[in-house]
């Protein structure tokens, strides 16, 4: 997908987001900071982490600065009611920087924390297939701990298979 318009672009995450705010507002209040191992991201970390790095990685990036990215960890925001806070107002002011640029920054290459210098409009595709593989991540622990996920666009796995004609 080549993004040739910001609007086009917006509209797009903001989809992609609503699934994914779906997803984290399903995590058990008990289970915010639960992690299945000592080493990997905890629900709160998997939240902050995202809104994190599309406020202070990607959309410092795509305006030509570098990354300012904090971390993921509790510090940023503590308890459910402020990481949703925190993930959409990170996203409030990464929507705010994206918006405001101009077409031909879309084709203009940007640093990333790599140190490599990426076509601006290919820096956002990563950031959305960034969100998505995280999203997945949470899918995967709601599943483990027995919580039923939203379904991605509407209906379960069984309910396609109830739906669908034998062959």
């Amino acid at each position: 997908m080549r993004i040739e318009r910001i609007e086009d672009f917006l509209s797009h995450f903001e989809r992609v987001r609503a699934r994914t705010s779906a997803v984290v507002r399903s995590i058990p209040g008990d289970g915010l900071e639960w992690r299945y191992d000592p080493e990997r991201f905890s629900f709160g970390d998997l939240v902050r982490h995202v809104a994190a790095s599309e406020r202070w990685m990607w959309a410092e990036n795509v305006r030509g600065l570098p990354s300012r990215y904090p971390g993921h960890g509790p510090d940023l925001a503590s308890g459910r009611e402020a990481v949703w806070a925190y993930f959409d107002e990170m996203h409030a002011q990464a929507m705010q920087i994206f918006a405001a640029l101009a077409p031909d920054q879309l084709t203009q290459k940007c640093p990333t924390p790599g140190g490599v210098e990426l076509t601006t409009w290919k820096w956002l595709r990563a950031m959305i297939e960034h969100e998505i593989h995280h999203r997945g991540q949470m899918y995967v622990i709601l599943g483990l701990l027995g919580v039923d996920a939203p379904p991605l666009y509407g209906l379960t796995e069984r309910e396609v298979f109830a739906n669908s004609e034998p062959h």
